[in-house]
């Protein structure tokens, strides 16, 4: 939510008009003063967003109604929790929701969306009557009340099974020949970019898809928010082969896994790249939350674990919002089921009491 992301996602042809993310953004002022503002956009397609709602889009079709354009508020390609309504109080808040709904009722749209909210959104657009949606994504978050001290120490905690694949996993990468540069800030100059951008490029098109950002994109981001970026870089006989992307507030003392890439494949390269790495790095800096991103139960093995993360829906047909509101009600209990699910295979053993020496810890 900076300005300098926003601004680069914009002036790089990233998040524009011609990508299908055409700027809708909504400030209110009061007597004379910026009171809330929120950055939305209007939308022709689903992609980007890591919120599905394709189902959504097939069932208007069907129907023979229009779901796009869209109003969505969110930040473009990031599947990050934060506020995406800014307000200097509820009052404002609430004000703002009615804007959005405003202007989806003057443009004759079919929705508004609010992806990825935090806690104090959630409550504002439940208030009003939105519709509430839960997700899961998988998040690191450091043991406040007996934080592990390095990397070996967090893989202590773990379960025998877990520690011995993660150990072999790192050392089939060593064996390749394969180390690791760290780069921080300003130290990631054009050529690590580029490197990094022919990476991230080709992990798209071996998805069969089309890269979001733009070179340019990494290009204004890295001078504009250069303290907030940390990049891995794979060596192997002297010579680059992948890449890693995090991004960081050390004020908040968090991290977010973004992209990698590789120009060749070793095996569980991926692994250390985008999990072994990063989460080394965080346990030497301080840094307290590592979100892995969307999806991937595979994270559970690396130590990252469950978590929900909401987004809030209006739709103006009140058919639809009707049926939908039974979908995420069906969705929700399925959610609840999983995470439930997922809790019972947690990689993390449970501390044991002291001096007991039928710890799992104690004879690992």
């Amino acid at each position: 939510m900076r300005h300098e992301y926003l601004a680069a996602l914009h002036a790089s042809g990233s998040a524009v008009p011609d990508s299908g993310w055409a700027p809708r953004f909504v400030v209110l002022a009061r007597d004379g003063a910026l009171a809330a503002a929120c950055p939305a956009y209007l939308k022709h397609h689903s992609w980007g967003e890591y919120v599905f709602d394709w189902a959504w889009a097939d069932a208007y079709r069907r129907h023979g109604l229009a779901y796009y354009p869209k109003l969505l508020v969110a930040v473009p390609f990031t599947p990050v929790a934060g506020t995406r309504l800014l307000a200097t109080d509820e009052a404002a808040r609430t004000a703002l929701l009615g804007a959005l709904r405003a202007l989806a009722d003057d443009a004759a749209l079919s929705s508004v969306h609010l992806l990825f909210a935090d806690e104090t959104d959630r409550r504002a657009c439940a208030a009003q009557g939105w519709l509430l949606r839960e997700g899961v994504q998988f998040h690191w978050t450091q043991d406040a009340g007996a934080p592990a001290a390095d990397f070996d120490a967090l893989l202590a905690r773990m379960a025998r099974d877990k520690r011995k694949k993660i150990r072999q996993e790192r050392r089939r990468v060593a064996d390749a020949g394969v180390g690791f540069e760290v780069l921080e800030g300003d130290a990631i100059d054009d050529a690590s970019w580029d490197f990094f951008h022919r990476c991230y490029r080709l992990t798209y098109a071996a998805h069969r898809s089309t890269p979001y950002l733009t070179r340019e994109f990494f290009a204004q981001a890295g001078r504009s928010l250069a303290s907030h970026w940390v990049m891995f870089v794979a060596w192997q006989r002297g010579e680059r082969i992948a890449a890693s992307l995090i991004a960081v507030d050390r004020a908040r003392r968090a991290a977010w896994g973004r992209y990698w890439g590789a120009t060749r494949f070793v095996p569980c390269l991926h692994f250390e790249a985008c999990y072994h790495q990063p989460l080394a790095w965080c346990l030497a800096h301080g840094i307290e939350r590592f979100e892995g991103g969307a999806q991937g139960e595979h994270k559970m093995a690396r130590g990252l674990l469950p978590v929900r993360t909401h987004s809030a829906h209006w739709l103006r047909d009140a058919r639809f919002a009707g049926a939908v509101a039974d979908y995420l009600a069906r969705e929700g209990a399925g959610i609840a089921d999983y995470l439930d699910e997922l809790r019972e295979h947690t990689p993390f053993v449970a501390a044991a009491p002291a001096g007991d020496p039928g710890s799992p810890r104690g004879c690992a």
